[in-house]
């Protein structure tokens, strides 16, 4: 007699869907010669200043486990480092936790903050993690669909829809993976505007604030009467290049991250060691690197926008991140379709948009993070498609 599972799993655990980017990610495993825009991690090795002081601390024998906070000289230099880039102010002691990568600070703010039944705010086209982490934490998703037309971008009129007696918790997911769009200081402001006199708190995923092209990234946190309410998860993976790092922080007001921190003390204890001893190195000599690779990536999102366009897809220009969100609903097919058969018959890799919530049903996810002859190989395979589609065949 065979062992029955399902009745011995959590029901939360089996409510929630696998992730439908590593789909895509394992049919490439068994394909070969696809040129794959999936990926959404820098193309970019870490630089070797930072890779040297992680070795240095190996060679020091600095492998024991840290502060379950993190190292307070690694505090120390996030607390400048936000406010130097982003005019953020978090004391080192109190009001910071170094996290395995921005992932888990998401969790732990998640878990921290809501409880079975409380209604949770998140705007879609999105990343993969915010609704089943919310459904884990027995809270209730609430989901609001960005517009194109709005360009993707959460407006009050959505917000205030939304919000209810339960409502608990607004996450802000910009500049977005997928779509690129990013909230300005006037978008914050009106949002902020729909908070005020409330108790609902915020969630601003950062990870992508180095990434912002034309104008300076602006949390939420700096404006009026809204630090208080404000949990800003980020992390290195993506402005230094240090996916494989896995090191993150979460900075909030001392009371909530007080009681976040056992959270992590008990499931986690602290994050890598090595990382962290990278990430120091990172935040005092690598400002120089995040304008490099941000200057990289602004000359990739320009080139792919006007290679997609040129190709007859329509595309919102992103004004964050390394992804591009182009309109594919003008083939007859499903975005899952489109993306199936363009990795099928023409060994091209990108990912649905249905991936980042329903409404993303008509579009698709290419990712810039990679070089410009590979994205070129990419486009010509698309360019391809297109033409085929088109003729009928």
């Amino acid at each position: 007699m065979s062992f029955d599972y399902q009745s011995v799993l959590g029901h939360r655990v089996r409510e929630i869907n696998p992730s439908g980017i590593r789909k895509f990610f394992d049919l490439l495993d068994e394909m070969k010669d696809v040129v794959s825009l999936t990926v959404g991690q820098p193309d970019f090795v870490t630089p070797w200043h930072i890779r040297s002081a992680a070795i240095e601390s190996l060679e020091a024998g600095k492998t024991y486990y840290t502060s379950n906070s993190g190292l307070i000289e690694l505090r120390r230099e996030l607390s400048a480092y936000l406010e130097r880039r982003f005019d953020l102010h978090y004391r080192a002691k109190d009001e910071l936790l170094v996290t395995v990568g921005g992932s888990e600070a998401i969790d732990l703010a998640v878990r921290g903050l809501v409880d079975p039944g409380d209604e949770v705010i998140i705007p879609e086209p999105c990343f993969v993690c915010y609704e089943p982490l919310v459904t884990l934490a027995g809270g209730k998703p609430v989901i609001v669909t960005t517009r194109e037309e709005d360009e993707f971008k959460l407006t009050p009129a959505l917000l205030r829809a939304a919000v209810t007696e339960r409502t608990k918790l607004l996450i802000l997911p910009f500049p977005n993976n997928p779509t690129g769009a990013v909230m300005t200081r006037e978008d914050l402001e009106k949002i902020a505007e729909v908070l005020r006199g409330t108790n609902i708190m915020v969630l601003s995923d950062e990870i992508y604030a180095e990434l912002t092209y034309g104008a300076r990234h602006v949390s939420i946190a700096t404006l009026p009467d809204m630090w208080e309410r404000t949990v800003v998860v980020s992390g290195f993976s993506k402005s230094y290049a240090m996916t494989g790092w896995r090191l993150g922080y979460l900075a909030a007001p001392a009371p909530i991250v007080h009681e976040i921190f056992k959270i992590h003390q008990y499931g986690i204890m602290c994050a890598p060691t090595t990382a962290q001893f990278g990430a120091i190195e990172a935040l005092q000599n690598g400002d120089p690197d995040i304008e490099m690779m941000a200057e990289e990536y602004n000359r990739r999102r320009k080139y792919i926008v006007h290679k997609l366009r040129a190709l007859g897809l329509d595309c919102f220009e992103p004004r964050g991140a390394f992804y591009v969100f182009p309109n594919i609903s003008g083939f007859g097919m499903t975005s899952e379709q489109f993306c199936e058969k363009l990795l099928y018959d023409y060994k091209v890799a990108i990912v649905p948009g249905t991936a980042f919530g329903s409404c993303g049903e008509g579009f698709a996810r290419i990712s810039y993070a990679y070089s410009i002859q590979h994205i070129d190989r990419a486009l010509e395979r698309i360019g391809q498609m297109i033409a085929d589609l088109k003729s009928g065949r």
